[in-house]
Formats: structure tokens, C-alpha cells, sequence
């Protein structure tokens, strides 16, 4: 049982949602006003993605990033900033020709997936660890891939959130700490439920929760309506957790979350459950960002 629990909120996401929920932030005056209403709410982390503001279409968009982050830094209120290293790893095959990429591909560099955490300098950022498939696309992150991305996050001063997504990710990062990369205070996350990945089940945290290095700081989140039963499972194993829009739009069902609305509910469910959340200071100690 964890009773000191780190809460993260992912505000927004990078997926292609914004017809199904009107109010996902898109701006960064949005989504940054997200971060700071989830962190008034009991927060310690906002996760942060970036969108098009005129569309809300995922964007990968240094300026958008910048602006974001001025604004979140800029506030009085206190949250870490934890920006994502996702975006460019998407490979559509070629309907003609399979060897490239099709429409809806977006491949990029490990220098260029990470060029916004080397300007920017968050205190977290996440590393999908390895590559998996979607339904059509395929998430594409190489071990060397991996290597050069975890490198120039290290040599920028942030600590990277190893999210892995099945259990060949958690093999990938123990490697990057075998070879020095990723020190071996790690935080992993492990992403739950996410197609296709490793399903979201009590058994299959317990596995991948086993398989993680000794003495790493970890948590977990499940997608749709697993993200607050795994919020008490992840409490419960001794992990941290997630919500936000990003995994799931739905406070109830048929009614349309906000993210500070996951964010109380997540915190009613680990209070309930004995524990506490941790502010933005007492969870820096934890992850050792101080």
C-alpha cells in the first residue's frame, strides 16, 4: 500500500478525440488553465501535450510548448511539468508500398522527439519505452532509438517517466539503466489498457509490477472507464497514479469529465482508501527532483 500517492493529471493527450468532447483543451491558454485547476484539485504533476488551437487537432509545435509552459510557470500555483516525448513515432504503412509510410504517418527523429525537452527543460518528461501497434498504426521507438532520446533527455537535467506499455517496454528501460542511461532512481508508469498493449487487468499490473526494477518509484493508469479502478489498484500495490482527459472523458457514464473533476474524484477514491496525495513539493522530494 502506497499512503503517500503522487497524482498526475494528462490534461489533454494526443489523440484524435476533440469530436468527442467540446470542451478538451486545445490552446495553450487552455490547457495550461487545465494544469492549474487539476493542481488546485490535488495534482502534483501535469502531463502536457499540445494541440492546434484553431482545430484541436495533436501537434508536436515548439512554440505551442513554449506557451503552454510560460503560462503553467507563470501561475501561483505550484505543479510539476511533465511534457511528453510521443509525439513523431507514428508509421502508417503505405496501402501501395508497405516498406514506407502512408497517409496519417508522422516519423521523426529521436533528436527531433525530444528538441522541445532540451529548449524547454521540464522537470519530468515522459520515454515511451518500445514500439507497439494501434489498430492501424504502429508506435515505432527502436532500442537505439530509445538510447539516443534517454541520452539527451539525461544530459538536459530531466528526469524521464518510462512509460511501457507491455512488458518487453520494462525489459528496454532496465536496459537503458544497465547501460547508465536512466539512473536507478527511474519512475516507470505503466500504461494500462491501451490497444495494443498489455490489457488492463489486476493480473496484468501484478506482472508487470513484478517485472520492474527494486526500488524504482512507480505508478499506474488505466484508459476509459479502468482509469479510476486502477487508480485504487495502483494505491493499493504500492504505485501512484493517473487520470485526466487524456485516458478517459467520462465522469459517469454519459457524463462529460473535466480534469479537475478526475482529478477529485481519483483523490476521494485514495483517501477513501486511507492514503494522501502529495502537493508539488512533497512529491519532488519523493522523485528526487530537488
Amino acid at each position: 500500500m502506497n499512503y503517500d500517492v503522487i497524482l498526475t493529471c494528462a490534461v489533454t493527450g494526443g489523440s484524435d478525440i476533440i469530436d468527442k468532447h467540446p470542451g478538451l483543451p486545445s490552446s495553450p491558454a487552455e490547457i495550461a488553465a487545465a494544469a492549474i485547476e487539476a493542481a488546485k484539485a490535488g495534482a502534483a504533476v501535469a502531463h502536457i501535450h499540445v494541440r492546434e488551437p484553431e482545430t484541436g487537432a495533436p501537434s508536436r509545435d515548439l512554440e505551442l510548448y513554449q506557451e503552454t509552459a510560460k503560462l503553467i510557470r507563470e501561475s501561483d500555483v505550484d505543479v510539476i511539468l511533465n511534457i511528453t516525448t510521443g509525439m513523431g513515432g507514428d508509421l502508417v504503412p503505405s496501402e501501395e508500398n508497405p516498406a514506407v509510410g502512408g497517409p496519417g504517418t508522422d516519423m521523426i527523429s529521436a533528436a527531433e522527439r525530444v528538441a522541445h525537452i532540451e529548449k524547454i527543460k521540464p522537470e519530468i518528461c515522459s520515454l515511451d519505452c518500445g514500439s507497439f501497434n494501434y489498430a492501424a498504426t504502429a508506435y515505432v521507438a527502436t532500442m537505439d532509438m530509445l538510447r539516443e532520446s534517454a541520452e539527451r533527455i539525461r544530459r538536459a537535467g530531466v528526469k524521464p517517466e518510462l512509460e511501457v506499455f507491455e512488458l518487453g517496454h520494462i525489459w528496454q528501460a532496465k536496459q537503458l539503466m544497465a547501460e547508465n542511461i536512466v539512473d536507478n532512481g527511474a519512475f516507470f508508469q505503466l500504461c494500462m489498457g491501451i490497444p495494443y498493449g498489455v490489457e488492463g487487468t489486476t493480473a496484468n499490473m501484478v506482472a508487470m509490477h513484478q517485472a520492474l526494477p527494486p526500488g524504482v518509484t512507480w505508478g499506474a493508469f488505466g484508459i476509459s472507464k479502468q482509469e479510476m479502478p486502477m487508480v485504487a489498484q495502483s494505491v493499493i500495490m504500492g504505485g501512484n497514479a493517473r487520470v485526466g482527459l487524456e485516458d478517459n472523458i467520462y465522469l459517469e457514464k454519459g457524463v462529460l469529465a473535466d480534469n479537475a473533476g478526475l482529478v477529485k474524484r481519483a483523490k476521494e477514491i485514495v483517501e477513501r482508501l486511507g492514503a494522501r496525495l502529495l502537493n508539488a513539493d512533497q512529491a519532488r522530494k519523493k522523485l528526487n527532483l530537488t
